[in-house]
């Protein structure tokens, strides 16, 4: 069965690495060179053969010019990217082969313009589904809009919110225990969401990693996925001072409440 792996770089973020059983291996929003490197010279086992880019922040894309010299490696991103280290550029709706698996790509502006996620259906690498979602949706959070409008950011959530419950969410983050303390002030009466916050610290506290979620659990306790619920709303509405029940609104209010929190 295809592993995935988790290489930690800066301060927070997490590159992903997919290793088939051939050996072969692909990474997810390199940003790291130093960490990437450190990571494949103790995996020497393993050939790099692709690269996955979710957009185009330098984070998540930094390592790329040094890990394509590289003989064959390919580099997918988004075909409107101003990262102009894409090799192999994919627009929504494509569907990528790779490392034996069928990945659909959904573009998923908000956070940036040209942000895509993959998505592997389950039975492909693993039993369950497998969705990378780069900074659309974090553990109980979602990315800030740096590019978008909040109602592109809200629609690409709601697509990923109607995945299967099991799909494993692996973002580029370590954000989740701030993103629940924001997820217990808007909705201070969730029990899932204390359960959780719990959980976290504890692993957090033992220098553990939260992630991956998964689409189940999200619902359950991300408020950028549950702005349906009328405590969401009214806490949204109390945060913006006046009226609001449009989700796409509701989220907006709750966006901007958690860039000042």
């Amino acid at each position: 069965m295809t592993a995935i792996h988790a290489i930690p770089a800066f301060s927070d973020n997490y590159i992903w690495v997919i290793a088939s059983p051939d050996g072969d291996m692909a990474l997810v929003d390199p940003g790291d060179a130093s960490a990437v490197h450190d990571w494949l010279a103790q995996h020497d086992e393993l050939r790099l053969t692709d690269i996955l880019v979710t957009h185009h922040h330098p984070d998540h894309t930094g390592a790329i010019d040094a890990l394509a010299t590289r003989p064959g490696v390919r580099v997918h991103g988004p075909s409107n990217s101003p990262f102009q280290g894409i090799t192999h550029p994919l627009r929504d709706g494509d569907t990528l082969r790779l490392l034996g698996a069928d990945l659909q790509v959904r573009a998923v502006p908000g956070h940036t313009l040209d942000h895509i996620a993959y998505f592997a259906p389950a039975g492909q690498w693993q039993t369950h589904p497998v969705l990378f979602a780069g900074d659309t949706l974090f553990a109980a959070g979602c990315g800030r809009l740096f590019e978008g409008t909040a109602a592109m950011m809200h629609e690409s959530l709601q697509w990923m919110a109607s995945l299967p419950h099991d799909t494993a969410v692996y973002c580029a983050h370590e954000y989740t225990l701030a993103n629940l303390r924001f997820a217990a002030a808007v909705e201070p009466g969730n029990p899932d969401i204390q359960q959780r916050l719990a959980h976290t610290q504890a692993l957090r506290e033992q220098g553990m990693m939260s992630l991956p979620s998964t689409i189940g659990l999200e619902i359950l306790t991300n408020p950028f996925l549950r702005v349906a619920e009328p405590a969401v709303q009214a806490a949204a509405a109390h945060h913006a001072r006046h009226a609001i029940t449009a989700p796409a609104e509701v989220f907006a209010a709750i966006r901007s409440w958690k860039d000042t929190f």
